[in-house]
């Protein structure tokens, strides 16, 4: 499977929730972030969040599409991400939705991980297509 890796820019944007879910303890965000390398994207997305009791635990799920050129393919898929911090101590996941690649993204399937080295966010994308149903 192939592999590229790239930095992005992110801009994040507290968003209203529910009465229900801002009773709970939630939190939401927008997602705006710009793919630069063999990953030429915008994505947009949401986030949903919550802190726990203990110091530096928490988790958040988000969705985001992503749209512009991978490897010279032009379109657009989504990523689903799910993360935890554990007293610290980070688990991310960040995954192709199956079935959710346009064009000659049609197929696309993956793993996105995610690297911030002294303040820079990076991306290394590990991806494949699928063979036609």
């Amino acid at each position: 499977m192939p592999q590229i890796s790239g930095e992005f820019d992110v801009k994040m944007a507290p968003e209203t929730l529910s009465a229900t879910a801002a009773q709970s303890g939630l939190g939401r965000m927008s997602l705006d972030k710009r793919y630069h390398g063999l990953l030429e994207a915008s994505g947009h997305g949401e986030m949903l969040s919550v802190r726990a009791s203990e110091p530096g635990s928490a988790g958040y799920v988000a969705l985001e599409r992503v749209q512009g050129t991978l490897d010279g393919r032009q379109g657009s898929f989504y990523l689903q991400h799910s993360g935890t911090m554990t007293r610290g101590a980070p688990t991310l996941s960040v995954t192709v939705v199956p079935d959710t690649g346009t064009d000659a993204l049609q197929g696309l399937q993956g793993k996105l991980a995610i690297r911030i080295e002294n303040g820079k966010h990076y991306y290394d994308f590990t991806y494949d297509f699928a063979p036609a149903p």
